[in-house]
């Protein structure tokens, strides 16, 4: 299938290039936060939606003025592609999508989006306008087509990015005869159907120390000192530490289960609500469970899978895999348990990812809802 792909490498700039990229992304956060404003006061005082080739005119006109030439002393391309992207951020909101579109701040991360008539791409070389020679980038990996559009970004911890979109063909993955279903957990983030347990890293945990200590010498700093940003870069790189190490775990185990599986049923679960409990929304938010199911979403796209997801009120915890019955109560602490009908003893993660692959199945073969399925009597075979 042909799709657009991303490739995110780093680089390290030369000083001449830290330096127009700094200004381009000034210009950039510019660009946004202040037709942000165009837009809000538009709709406050007016009850008028602004929309994109609006704000074009305005920018070329604001270019004009003479108390904002400096937007002229950077590429014209990352600005355009900042007013799409604050277009794209309300079409988002008003789709119920995401939140409504907030500023952008010089501390967090900073992104320009170059253009194909803004770069030029020749023999793995990426030259950007504005600039003379081509950046210093750690090819880890190859991609054969021309990019269409290039994204320079900066994390809060000073570490620079490109990202290139390329839209390739992708060929299926072989077919193989193998279905499971998957409950993802705490203690072990993802526990098949097949008995596979993958355990949890637990990153946030891991580095708990050494995130609190900084933490502790960052806010003993004075505001607006050269100590207190370099504090800040010492947390903002164990933050990056963190995310880094989760998102190489979780793309390594559904990388692992697309390839070993051709049809793998899921939970369909609405993470955002789960975190707001106050007592699990921090190891919910490590173990990265809404990463997984997207990265699973995507890859099974990609490579000629199946991915369902079952009703998120599936009661799969409290069924039992061999005859059915359902126990009215399960708390979280019980981990093994024994069916009162078949005296069947249960591992509770496992017994749930058997449930949800026969809940699977009968939705890829009867097309039934899965709150249907435990009327059917269907259950996984053994």
């Amino acid at each position: 299938m042909k799709t657009k792909r991303a490739y995110k490498y780093r680089f390290y700039p030369t000083a001449e290039q830290e330096n127009t990229l700094a200004n381009t992304f000034g210009c950039v956060r510019f660009v946004y936060n202040y037709f942000l404003t165009v837009r809000q006061e538009a709709w406050y005082k007016r009850k008028d939606k602004i929309d994109y080739h609006e704000t074009s005119f305005l920018l070329s006109e604001l270019k004009k003025n003479s108390k904002y030439l400096w937007l002229n002393d950077v590429s014209c391309v990352p600005t355009q592609q900042s007013l799409r992207h604050l277009h794209m951020a309300f079409i988002n909101f008003w789709k119920g999508i995401s939140r409504y579109p907030t500023f952008k701040k010089k501390m967090n991360k900073q992104s320009a989006t170059y253009a194909n008539n803004a770069f030029k791409w020749n023999d793995n070389k990426l030259i950007l306008a504005k600039m003379n020679e081509p950046l210093n980038i750690r090819w880890s990996r190859k991609f054969n087509n021309k990019p269409s559009t290039v994204t320079i970004s900066k994390d809060p911890s000073g570490r620079y990015f490109v990202s290139f979109l390329v839209e390739e063909n992708i060929k299926p993955k072989p077919v193989v005869n193998s279905t499971i279903g998957i409950d993802v957990g705490i203690k072990d983030i993802c526990v098949t159907s097949d008995g596979f347990k993958s355990g949890s890293p637990k990153y946030t945990k891991r580095f708990s120390a050494r995130l609190a200590k900084a933490q502790q010498r960052l806010a003993k700093k004075k505001k607006g000192s050269a100590n207190r940003t370099k504090a800040r870069i010492k947390v903002a790189k164990i933050h990056a530490k963190i995310k880094d190490s989760r998102h190489d775990f979780l793309h390594k185990l559904s990388t692992k289960l697309i390839n070993e599986n051709q049809v793998i049923s899921t939970e369909t679960l609405a993470v955002k609500n789960m975190i707001k409990n106050p007592k699990l929304s921090k190891a919910i938010s490590d173990s990265g469970w809404g990463e997984f199911l997207r990265q699973l979403e995507y890859k099974s796209k990609w490579y000629g899978r199946t991915l369902i997801g079952i009703d998120r009120w599936y009661p799969s915890s409290k069924r039992c895999s061999v005859c059915g019955y359902t126990v009215s109560s399960l708390p979280l602490d019980i981990r093994l348990w024994e069916c009162p009908e078949c005296h069947t003893a249960h591992d509770r993660d496992i017994n749930a990812a058997k449930n949800i692959k026969a809940a699977g199945l009968a939705v890829l073969a009867f097309g039934e809802d899965v709150s249907i399925v435990s009327k059917l009597g269907i259950t996984c075979p053994q």
